[in-house]
C-alpha cells in the first residue's frame, strides 16, 4: 500500500453520510456516474458471482415516478412499521439521480450447497449470508464513490420489501425474482454534514477472541429501542457523550455509550 492510501481512505469513510438535504437545481453528468456504477462493479461477492445489477436513473421524469414509489413507501412505513422513527422522503426530489441496486437470488446456485438433508438446511442458510453480504459490499463501495465524487447520498432500503420492488419492477422492467435491495438517491449536499454518532473504537474491538465485557445486553438493547434510536439516527455528533443533553438522554448508560465497557463484569448469557 502507498503511504497516504489509508488516509485518504478513512477520510472518505468518515465523510460518507446519510444525507436528507440536497441542493435544488443542480445535475449530474453521465461520466461521472458511470464512476460511481465502476466502483460497485469492483466489490466483492461470493464465488464471484457479482450478484447484482445497477440501475443508474438519471431522467428527470422517470426519477420523479420513482421518487413517487419511494413516496407512496414512506407512507406506508408510517403506518404499518410500529415504533419506527418517521422518515419523510421530500428530500427525495432534489435529487440529482438514483442508483437502484438489484439483486438476483439465481445466481446463488454458485455457493457451497449441501449433500445431506441436514447439511442442506444450513449451507442454505448461509448462501442467504453470502447473498447478502456481496449486495451489501456493492452498495458500500457505491455510496463512497458518491462521496469521493462530491456528492452526497442515502441508502433506502425499503426497495427491497415486497411491494416496493413489485412497483419499481413494472416501472423499470427488472423480472419481479430481482429485488432492489440497494436504492442510493444521489445529489449535492445542502449544508455541511457533521459525523453522525458511532460507538467508541475500543468497545467494538475485540482483542483475540471475545470480551465480554464488551457485550451489549439486552437491558441496553431495550434502552436503546425505546428511548435512544431517533437520537442515535440522526444526530451529527460523533461521540454520544459530547451531546449537549447527553446526561439526561443517556442516563445511567452513558458508559455504555462513551466507553469501552458496556457490560461489567463481563457475565455472558447462558
Amino acid at each position: 500500500m502507498r503511504e497516504g492510501d489509508y488516509d485518504n481512505l478513512i477520510s472518505i469513510i468518515r465523510q460518507r453520510r446519510s444525507v436528507r438535504k440536497f441542493e435544488p437545481g443542480r445535475s449530474v453528468s453521465r461520466e461521472t456516474l458511470a464512476k460511481i456504477a465502476e466502483a460497485g462493479r469492483w466489490a466483492p461477492s461470493g464465488a464471484n458471482v457479482q450478484p447484482w445489477d445497477f440501475v443508474v436513473i438519471e431522467d428527470s421524469a422517470l426519477r420523479d415516478e420513482v421518487i413517487g414509489v419511494f413516496m407512496r413507501q414512506a407512507e406506508r412505513l408510517k403506518e404499518f412499521a410500529q415504533g419506527f422513527p418517521a422518515v419523510y422522503k421530500t428530500y427525495l426530489n432534489n435529487t440529482v439521480a438514483i442508483v437502484i441496486v438489484l439483486g438476483d437470488p439465481r445466481w446463488k446456485v454458485n455457493f457451497p450447497h449441501g449433500v445431506t438433508e441436514a447439511s442442506e438446511q444450513e449451507y442454505a442458510e448461509n448462501n442467504e449470508n453470502i447473498f447478502f453480504s456481496s449486495l451489501g459490499a456493492a452498495i458500500q463501495n457505491i455510496q463512497l464513490a458518491v462521496t469521493a465524487c462530491g456528492l452526497t447520498s442515502a441508502w433506502l432500503s425499503g426497495g427491497g420489501e415486497a411491494t416496493t420492488s413489485s412497483a419499481l419492477s413494472d416501472l423499470l422492467g427488472y423480472p419481479k425474482f430481482m429485488r432492489a435491495y440497494g436504492t442510493i438517491p444521489i445529489g449535492y449536499p445542502a449544508k455541511d454534514i457533521g459525523q453522525r454518532f458511532r460507538r467508541p473504537l475500543d468497545q467494538v474491538i475485540h482483542w483475540n477472541g471475545y470480551e465480554g465485557e464488551k457485550y451489549r445486553t439486552d437491558e441496553q438493547l431495550e434502552f436503546h429501542h425505546q428511548q435512544l434510536r431517533p437520537f442515535t439516527m440522526y444526530r451529527n455528533v460523533e461521540d454520544a457523550g459530547d451531546w449537549d443533553d447527553a446526561d439526561e438522554r443517556l442516563g445511567p448508560w452513558r458508559d455504555a455509550y462513551c466507553t469501552g465497557v458496556t457490560n461489567p463484569g463481563g457475565k455472558l448469557p447462558g
